[in-house]
């Protein structure tokens, strides 16, 4: 990524649907599902303290963001329906998240994989 500053110029949270609507200065426009945004949250909690301390999140097929709180000019606090809400969504953060999101998911499912989980949806 280049060392230019991205800023959203919206950001619409669609419950029901349980997705993340972000647009950026530049153009690019991300759908990101709750899901994707929980099980890779930059907190302590998911992320670890280290290479190789991460924790893969099981069971967030169905989970919601219940609020989303501002952080100065420069992050979002999401706070989501299992009570997470810890690690501060930057802004180009988002952004990697919505250019890497087909790698990232297939990652997180192959990872589901070999830990033996399946996703339920009750879609």
């Amino acid at each position: 990524m280049s060392d230019a500053k991205r800023s959203p110029t919206s950001i619409n949270l669609h419950q029901k649907s349980r997705m993340l609507e972000i647009e950026y200065d530049d153009g690019a426009r991300f759908e990101l599902s709750c899901e994707y945004l929980r099980v890779h949250s930059p907190s302590a909690d998911v992320k670890g303290h280290g290479p190789g301390q991460e924790v893969l999140q099981i069971g967030k097929e169905m989970i919601n963001i219940q609020e989303i709180e501002a952080v100065g000019n420069y992050a979002v606090k999401l706070i989501f329906d299992d009570g997470h809400n810890t690690g501060l969504y930057t802004w180009e953060y988002l952004y990697e998240l919505g250019i890497e999101k087909d790698n990232y998911w297939i990652n997180y499912l192959d990872a589901l994989k070999k830990a033996g989980h399946v996703r339920k949806l009750n879609d």
